[in-house]
């Protein structure tokens, strides 16, 4: 038998030099204690929009092309004061006045960047270093503006691999849409790009082609979820600014594709259906009767044919097209107002080709007049840009996500012999922020990535009532009163716990409500539109402008079942009382007095306790027996509760009756139904 070979305790090769070379390599940087600029080159569409302090220096030596080393010993140590009576991550009323004030003052300073000016002769390493010094420019003067004037901006787009694609979309387009929220236009809406689409020169962006040919289109997606009044609002506002804009609802119109779709396979089921049944009648038949049958009744199948088939009748068809390219919302007079219509599929095609510009003015790489007119389609992430492109082709052909940034390269994508769409990648532009709270309101931050949610959340309490909150939840939320604390008014943490406490979410350990999770899910259901809000125009008071979605919402939610306030049993002593109950035999509450303390006194001075007399306890809600004192030991029976003393037999009796009857087997307790927070959503 052949000896096994032992084990070779001084191993060679390939992998095992590869294995040595990065521990070789990571123990040399942790004994020199330096930073190094190398980058992964794997990440180079990837988009950023937050970055370290210590990523950012390491990213912008990077674009400056310079080489260094920096000590980590020299370590400096900041703390900043906050203030515990007004919420760190928001601003007071007179803050964001002031602050909104300094922002229009200074937005002429936000600028995207721009690509430099070239031509065809510079090569293509030039070019690349005069993009990176342009792009450098722009952090540089960006980060004046925090450093220096003490602006807070949203979390920009950093990487100039992303903006490359925004260069390369404006430049092969000759019409640019814009695709903002209609909930807040504004916000998404950035003005320097409508600017810098009429500085992009020729067909392709060469410098000395001739500016000003493309133009721009303001595109208010998801505008279903706007009543007409509130469209007719903003279409005044565009109007007085010059803005040439349109309404318009991807998902209304996808909705509409597939129930027609539906609508056409359903009849043509039916059809074969018929068919298949008359083949068989008709073989089940003799031959001369179904010769004559089939001369008899040949006409009528022509008929119930051309009837069946839908599509060669005109009325029908007619009919058909207008139930398809009817407005979605019912009762709403957008006849009156045509600015305000939310359009159809057909009516944006339409509108493309009406807004474009002369096709004449523009030369392809041959030298010959395009053919075809491009739509360059830009925006925030999670706008909505996929999906409108997926509406106007009626399929799907663009990847979907609710999470920001899905898209990361742009595509061109063939909508009819007239129009070509170009879809680029969503982009966090540069702007003006108040708090970064705002940014996880609109969808622009991803949910499920947020550490911080009392911000959010707060301004979701603020926009929402507390009336469409519960109804919206079937909760029963809980406030603060002046007595405990508080203004009456609802906090972050009261919907967030009734919310958590009503589904159940509770976090390990001791079992606390957890109010994380339960702030993703209401997040996501006021980025979703389930909480609606509307931003209105400037010099529009949000009140006013929200009052009939506000109306809808209660009436919609009217009824709905309310769901549990607490997960301890209802046979528990410890089971909350609640304090919103009230009888018309109630005495009324004093000035000032809160619920809560008038239910506590009316339940501690009630007159008709057993023990009203004396200083007693009551139990939780009259479900135990009230009581004046202790009984932990034998002697305490020898006085009765009203203080007589107890002798003989009372003595002995009191202490059969609070001992349950001298029996001394004990049984379990009784397992309870504990209560479910499903079904409520």
């Amino acid at each position: 038998m052949k000896a096994q070979k032992s084990r070779n305790h001084n191993p060679s090769g390939l992998g095992r030099a590869i294995i040595n070379r990065r521990a070789r390599d990571a123990r040399q940087t942790q004994e020199s204690r330096m930073y190094t600029t190398d980058i992964d080159p794997s990440s180079r569409l990837q988009s950023v929009t937050q970055e370290r302090d210590l990523d950012e220096f390491l990213n912008t030596a990077q674009l400056a092309g310079t080489e260094f080393t920096a000590e980590r010993r020299n370590l400096k140590i900041i703390q900043a004061s906050t203030s515990t009576s007004q919420n760190p991550h928001l601003l007071s009323e007179q803050e964001e006045i002031s602050t909104l004030r300094k922002h229009s003052e200074h937005k002429q300073r936000l600028r995207v960047p721009r690509r430099p000016p070239w031509t065809k002769s510079i090569t293509q390493a030039q070019l690349e270093r005069q993009e990176k010094d342009a792009f450098l420019r722009w952090r540089r003067d960006l980060a004046e503006l925090q450093d220096r004037d003490k602006f807070l901006l949203t979390p920009f787009e950093r990487n100039l691999e992303v903006w490359r694609q925004l260069w390369r979309v404006i430049e092969r387009s000759h019409l640019i849409v814009q695709i903002v929220d209609a909930r807040n236009p504004l916000k998404f809406r950035c003005e320097d790009l409508e600017s810098y689409v009429q500085d992009v020169e020729g067909a392709e962006g060469e410098k000395g082609t001739g500016k000003g040919k493309r133009k721009n289109l303001l595109l208010l997606n998801k505008a279903d979820l706007l009543t007409s009044q509130q469209r007719r609002i903003w279409a005044d506002y565009f109007d007085s600014q010059g803005i040439h804009y349109a309404f318009y609802s991807a998902a209304n119109a996808t909705a509409k594709q597939e129930a027609l779709r539906e609508a056409l396979t359903t009849v043509e089921r039916s059809a074969a259906h018929d068919e298949a049944a008359e083949e068989n009648q008709r073989i089940a038949l003799p031959e001369e009767d179904e010769k004559a049958r089939t001369a008899d009744s040949t006409p009528e199948a022509d008929m119930s044919s051309t009837v069946s088939g839908g599509s060669d009748d005109p009325i029908q068809s007619e009919n058909e097209d207008k139930d398809v390219d009817s407005d979605s919302d019912v009762g709403d007079c957008d006849n009156e107002d045509p600015r305000a219509k939310v359009l159809s599929v057909v009516e944006l095609e339409d509108l493309f080709i009406a807004s474009a510009p002369d096709l004449s003015e523009f030369l392809d790489a041959s030298g010959k007049h395009p053919e075809k007119l491009i739509v360059g389609l830009v925006g925030y992430p999670n706008v909505g840009k996929s999906s409108t492109i997926n509406s106007l082709l009626g399929e799907k052909k663009v990847s979907v996500s609710s999470t920001p940034g899905k898209t990361k390269h742009f595509q061109t994508i063939n909508l009819s012999d007239k129009l070509i769409l170009c879809d680029c990648p969503g982009l966090v532009f540069p702007q003006f922020a108040t708090t970064k709270a705002d940014l996880v309101c609109d969808g622009v931050l991803p949910i499920d990535q947020l550490r911080e949610h009392t911000g959010p959340v707060s301004l979701v309490v603020r926009r929402i009532p507390k009336a469409v909150l519960e109804g919206t939840y079937g909760l029963n939320i809980r406030t603060s009163g002046l007595e405990e604390g508080g203004d009456g008014s609802i906090r972050a943490e009261d919907l967030l716990v009734a919310y958590a406490v009503a589904r159940g979410f509770a976090r390990s350990g001791q079992g606390n409500p957890d109010e994380a999770r339960a702030a993703r899910y209401i997040l996501k259901d006021y980025v979703n539109a389930k909480l609606l809000f509307c931003h209105p125009p400037p010099d529009c008071p949000a009140d006013v402008f929200n009052r009939e979605t506000r109306e809808l919402a209660l009436r919609r939610v009217a009824g709905k079942k309310r769901a549990p306030t607490t997960r301890v049993g209802k046979d528990a002593d410890t089971y909350p009382i609640d304090f919103t109950i009230s009888y018309p035999s109630d005495p009324p509450p004093l000035p000032g007095q809160s619920r809560k303390s008038h239910f506590l006194d009316k339940q501690f001075f009630d007159e008709t306790a057993s023990l009203a007399a004396r200083p007693f306890a009551k139990g939780a809600d009259g479900r135990t027996p009230s009581i004046s004192r202790s009984i932990l030991y034998p002697h305490h029976l020898s006085v009765a509760d009203d203080g007589t003393p107890l002798a003989g037999r009372d003595q002995i009796g009191a202490l059969m009756v609070n001992t349950g009857g001298g029996k001394k087997d004990h049984k379990k307790a009784k397992r309870t139904k504990q209560r479910s927070g499903k079904g409520y959503d």
